[in-house]
C-alpha cells in the first residue's frame, strides 16, 4: 500500500498507526521527503517520533531541507513500525513524505521464504568455455 502525507505550518504532524487488535505485522517504509509548490526558502526540519525499547517518546530528524541547496531527500525505504508520528519540527514547508506500507500476516509464511529458492532447485554451474 502506498503511503503520502504533507506536513504545513497549519498541519504541522501526521501520525501512522494500525488497530491494536490487528496482530499482523506492520511495516512502514518512508522512501522520499520533499519540498512541495509554495516551500520558501528556509530550512525544513522533519523528524520521526517513535517510541524506544522503554516505552519513552523519542524524536529523531531525518531530515533537513532548504528550496536552494537540498529540496528532496531520499530515504532508500526506511522502514519504521507504527505507531508513529511525523513532525515538521522547523519551517513551514509544504513538505511530502512519500513511502509504502506492508501488512505481514502472521499465518502466512515470511514473503523472504517464499522468494528463497533452496539449494536443490539452483541450475548446477556449467564450467567456462575456453
Amino acid at each position: 500500500l502506498l503511503l503520502g502525507c504533507e506536513l504545513t505550518a497549519s498541519t504541522k504532524s501526521y501520525t501512522f498507526q494500525v488497530d491494536e487488535e490487528d496482530d499482523s505485522d506492520h511495516i512502514l517504509a518512508l522512501s522520499v521527503v520533499c519540498l512541495t509548490d509554495g516551500a520558501k526558502d528556509e530550512c525544513n526540519v522533519v523528524e520521526v517520533v517513535g517510541r524506544n525499547h522503554e516505552n519513552q517518546e523519542i524524536a529523531v530528524p531525518v531530515a533537513n531541507l532548504k528550496l536552494s541547496c537540498q529540496p528532496l531527500l531520499s530515504l532508500d525505504n526506511f522502514k519504521l513500525q507504527p505507531p508513529v508520528t511525523f513532525r515538521l519540527a522547523a519551517g513551514s514547508g509544504p513538505v511530502h513524505l512519500a513511502g509504502w506500507h506492508r501488512i505481514m500476516h502472521r499465518e502466512d509464511a515470511s514473503f523472504e521464504e517464499d522468494d528463497d529458492l533452496s539449494e536443490e532447485e539452483l541450475p548446477p554451474i556449467m564450467p567456462a568455455k575456453k
